[in-house]
């Protein structure tokens, strides 16, 4: 029998739109977490813009509950975010040619180098997943990362993906993320940020409550 559409408890259902922006950007995410993870940075270079996942599993007092959600299997990203293709490239919308620049190994690489400056994280206790994609659908496919994992770098501790001010610029206070995570040189040089690291960890036990409950952070 085939399936009717009509009203259900006196609301009209909405028609079923396959190209809805949340549907496309599913897909992609789909996509990306079907791959396998990699080290980080990963061992290849390649070209093309993107998203990534990153990943941690490791000793790091404040986030072993999160570690060990990951124990079985790479669930619970720390951090994700985008590389777009560098000064917008205008036209590449419509264009059919491969692309050429690393932008997203290039960002896993910054990643990668901010980590390995800490005095308090291993690189090697770190993965990620990452996926080229159609330039136009990367903010889509952020957008709809953020919203589903709420990572802790993303939405409890700011500023990993943060880079250097510039001289003239350390005004500006340091960000949590190195507030934690002392030893980037150019963070150590700004003004005290604007929660202490009691205030921090009080963020962070109650972020990473929910792993301990058994709750899912997707």
């Amino acid at each position: 029998m085939s399936k009717q559409q009509g009203p259900i408890n006196g609301k009209t259902q909405r028609p079923y739109n396959p190209l809805e922006k949340r549907r496309l950007a599913e897909s992609i995410v789909r996509e990306l977490l079907e791959h396998d993870v990699h080290p980080l940075p990963p061992t290849r270079r390649f070209p093309g813009a993107g998203i990534y996942a990153i990943y941690y599993r490791g000793d790091f007092p404040l986030y072993r509950p999160l570690s060990q959600a990951n124990a079985k299997s790479w669930r619970h990203p720390i951090y994700v975010g985008k590389a777009a293709p560098p000064g917008g490239r205008k036209g590449s919308e419509f264009s059919d040619e491969p692309p050429q620049d690393p932008a997203l190994f290039h960002r896993l690489e910054e990643h990668a180098d901010s980590i390995r400056q800490t005095r308090n994280l291993t690189l090697d206790e770190f993965r990620c997943r990452h996926l080229v994609v159609d330039d136009v659908w990367i903010r889509l496919a952020e957008s709809l990362m953020l919203d589903s994992f709420k990572p802790l770098w993303n939405v409890v501790i700011d500023g990993f993906g943060n880079h250097d001010p510039g001289a003239g610029r350390h005004r500006g206070k340091r960000p949590n993320w190195d507030t934690l995570h002392p030893g980037r040189a150019w963070a150590a040089r700004l003004q005290p940020g604007a929660l202490t690291l009691d205030q921090l960890t009080t963020r962070i036990a109650d972020y990473t409550a929910q792993f301990q409950s058994g709750a899912s952070a997707l």
